[in-house]
């Protein structure tokens, strides 16, 4: 009965082709996502084809309509929408672009974004948060009684996601800008909470490897999210990752393997690179902040043959830390004591090299700017991973001074010429 009517549904594919990619993936989304799906007919996509601005845009008929109720809808549909060859999709916000096809289609599927409308205003009242269906009426009668407003349409039937992707001019724009120039954030503090819940646990699970990789082009001027999460037991979807794995994705590469497999990569292509690191408590917020004094570093850097900026946060977890006593301590410098923690690795790569010198300078003010705000916050802690450290750091110091002076006295011991001191010009010195 599915396949009857999702075939029926596709009719108005404009050949076979899509006439079967149309039926498999409304087949598929419904039986993903179940009546979020609708078929021509049905009241849900009456209502979606019903509320178009144009008739142009509501003359065109999809195989079926999904109104997601969540982020985590979105992501699960556009994946396997990606699965079906010539399955097309359009995205409709408010639904007030003119021209047929923008916010519509024939014969493929149509996400009617307008269920996620929610709009949150934060504590100090700062940043609102608004789904990316919601009408900008809507944003402005929740905020009209707290007595705040924000850059959005002036027409406020128009939709949040729609103008802000188009740049969106507001009335407040000749004093903030262009309403795109007004957002803090496109939902990233999933990825903060889940990493910083993960983190900061006291029952940290041993079996747990895991990097938060953050990716920002130059050229493009656009971010990537891309986690590395490893369970080295042989559980497919282990509970830890639970939080982190309901985050929206556009893949999920999960699957049972071995580590030479695992570790097998392929080889990065010869480029400039640089690392520095450092080491903080955990903090959802201070993530953010993180994030936001990297955004607005890089936003206006792009120097010729642009640059990829890679920020990974790992867990330094204290029962990590333990195991140091238990094989006669080392010289790092971290004690379990100190509790869990997290490095940050900051790392570019560019092919020219011409722009060393400005690439290096940029990554030193981002990470002072990082550092200073961590200092302030009491999030710093002051190891420095020396595998991830950069030349102008101190690694070594960052041992603490005691640890610092007992490998001074080995140099002395076993190198009193200080050949590997003089010698030897790369790497850090004692």
């Amino acid at each position: 009965m599915k396949f009857l009517w999702t075939v029926t549904s596709c009719a108005w594919a404009v050949h076979a082709g899509a006439l079967r990619a149309c039926g498999t993936c409304c087949t598929r989304l419904q039986r993903e996502l179940g009546s979020k799906v609708s078929s021509p007919g049905q009241p849900a996509y009456n209502a979606t084809e019903d509320s178009y601005w144009s008739l142009q845009e509501a003359g065109l008929r999809p195989g079926c309509i999904l109104r997601p109720s969540t982020a985590q809808d979105v992501a699960r549909a556009v994946s396997i929408i990606g699965t079906v060859d010539g399955c097309n999709f359009a995205i409709k916000g408010q639904g007030h672009a003119p021209a047929a096809g923008f916010a519509n289609i024939d014969g493929g599927v149509t996400i009617d974004m307008t269920g996620l409308n929610s709009t949150v205003l934060n504590a100090d009242q700062s940043v609102v948060s608004v789904g990316a269906g919601a009408s900008w009426l809507r944003v402005y009668q929740y905020l009209d009684p707290f007595n705040v407003s924000v850059a959005g349409g002036r027409n406020g039937l128009v939709g949040v996601g729609g103008l802000t992707v188009g740049g969106g001019i507001s009335h407040f724009s000749p004093r903030v800008g262009w309403a795109c120039d007004n957002v803090v954030n496109f939902e990233r503090g999933a990825v903060f909470q889940a990493f910083t819940d993960i983190v900061s646990s006291p029952d940290f699970d041993i079996y747990t490897s895991l990097v938060a990789g953050f990716l920002y082009n130059s050229t493009s001027k656009t971010w990537l999210i891309s986690n590395s999460a490893v369970y080295t037991r042989p559980v497919l979807d282990p509970p830890v990752f639970a939080e982190l794995a309901a985050v929206p994705s556009i893949s999920n590469s999960s699957q049972l393997t071995s580590l030479a497999a695992l570790a097998d990569e392929a080889a990065t292509p010869p480029l400039n690179w640089l690392f520095a690191t450092a080491t903080f408590k955990p903090s959802v917020e201070f993530m953010q902040e993180i994030f936001d004094i990297l955004n607005s570093t890089f936003y206006s850097f792009n120097p010729e043959g642009g640059v990829v900026w890679d920020i990974a946060f790992e867990p330094l977890p204290s029962v990590m830390l333990s195991y140091a006593a238990k094989t006669g301590g080392n010289i790092l410098g971290v004690q379990p004591e100190d509790g869990n923690s997290y490095i940050m690795l900051l790392s570019a790569l560019w092919p020219n090299s011409a722009s060393n010198a400005a690439v290096e300078k940029v990554s030193r003010q981002a990470l002072a700017a990082i550092e200073a705000r961590a200092k302030a916050e009491g999030l710093l802690r002051g190891f420095q991973y020396l595998n991830y450290a950069a030349p102008y750091q101190t690694p070594l110091a960052s041992y603490g001074a005691e640890n610092l002076e007992f490998l001074r006295e080995v140099r002395r011991k076993y190198d009193p010429l200080q050949v590997f001191q003089k010698r030897v010009p790369g790497g850090f010195k004692l």
